[in-house]
């Protein structure tokens, strides 16, 4: 059995945490440090990291701490053991039992485990999905994710069309700004605040510094009529993907003007032509337990179809269940 050992991260593991995630084969700016130390204020950081026996970093697990479970960092979408591209199964399985057993003799009983969608990985990598069979993981939740393929289109809806074409007759305008102030203020928290009584998951200040740490990865563009903002979009671009963060126009005016329509239809075939997938993110509530229909079939009615993402518990005993597995 070859033999691993974890490290809790520390601020002098900054430069190789970092250097890792950004030669990684199923990482995004997510898990850049700068990324996840923006919310530190909110929770205890636990995220570990594995070596070998020559002391060679093989695997990171961007994570934070909750009494006796560690989760796949609450601050972020996804998660998971995150690896290179030149590691096997067989590494991975034991790797995993390595961090189970390291968490176990740290008193935590359970591990929250939310899986990176297939999509964000430059090569496939599933080895997560086998190894939490192996270990009798619960599957209790489980996301929809409404994704247009860019190299595969299907055809827009008519429905799309016209209000595409709507927004063309009306004179819709997208820019790109670097400012989220417009945006933020008078379009996405009056329309949070409104419909769902909350506020964005990042602050104004937030996402502004978050644009200053990471300038090509997120993007603002708004729509604009007679020079008034009338929708807007976040994008976070995340290597072959573009993903939407927030989305939101003028409840009174944009069916009237086709605006929403209009700005995603010119970001996909503008900006995001060359990019691999564009992720219009999920529709599910409730834990995954319901859909919302008009919202997921709003998504794709532009071609989308539908990717999972899913959500593991595991009990930290269980790393013996992997003690036999190769043969």
């Amino acid at each position: 059995m070859k033999r691993y050992h974890v490290k809790k991260y520390t601020k002098e593991y900054y430069r190789l945490w970092n250097d890792f995630v950004a030669n990684a084969k199923n990482a995004t700016f997510l898990f850049h440090r700068d990324f996840m130390e923006y919310h530190s204020d909110r929770f205890e950081d636990y995220s570990l990291l594995i070596f070998d026996e020559k002391d060679n970093l093989k695997a990171i697990l961007p994570a934070n701490r909750v009494g006796d479970t560690v989760y796949s960092h609450q601050g972020l979408t996804y998660g998971g053991l995150v690896l290179s591209s030149e590691t096997f199964l067989s590494e991975v399985i034991f790797m995993m039992r390595a961090l189970l057993l390291f968490t176990n003799e740290k008193g935590i009983n359970k591990m929250n485990l939310k899986i990176l969608p297939s999509i964000y990985s430059i090569i496939p990598s599933d080895e997560m999905e086998y190894i939490l069979f192996l270990l009798d993981a619960n599957l209790f939740r489980r996301d929809s994710i409404a994704v247009l393929d860019l190299e595969n289109k299907l055809k827009i809806s008519r429905v799309r069309k016209r209000g595409i074409n709507k927004g063309n007759a009306n004179g819709i305008v997208v820019k790109e700004t670097d400012s989220f102030e417009s945006f933020w203020n008078e379009i996405l928290i009056p329309n949070l605040k409104s419909r769902y009584n909350v506020l964005p998951v990042h602050t104004l200040e937030e996402i502004t510094y978050l644009k200053s740490k990471f300038p090509l990865k997120i993007r603002q563009f708004n729509a604009y009529h007679e020079d008034k903002i009338v929708a807007g979009v976040t994008v976070f671009e995340k290597g072959r993907v573009a993903h939407p963060q927030y989305i939101s126009g003028n409840k009174e005016i944009n069916n009237t003007l086709g605006s929403l329509d209009y700005l995603y239809h010119f970001l996909i075939e503008n900006i995001y032509a060359e990019k691999k997938y564009f992720d219009f993110g999920i529709s599910n509530e409730n834990g995954g337990m319901n859909l919302n229909e008009k919202l997921h079939y709003w998504k794709e009615s532009f071609g989308a179809r539908t990717v999972i993402q899913n959500f593991y518990e595991v009990e930290t005993k269980n790393f013996v269940k992997l003690n036999d597995v190769l043969l």
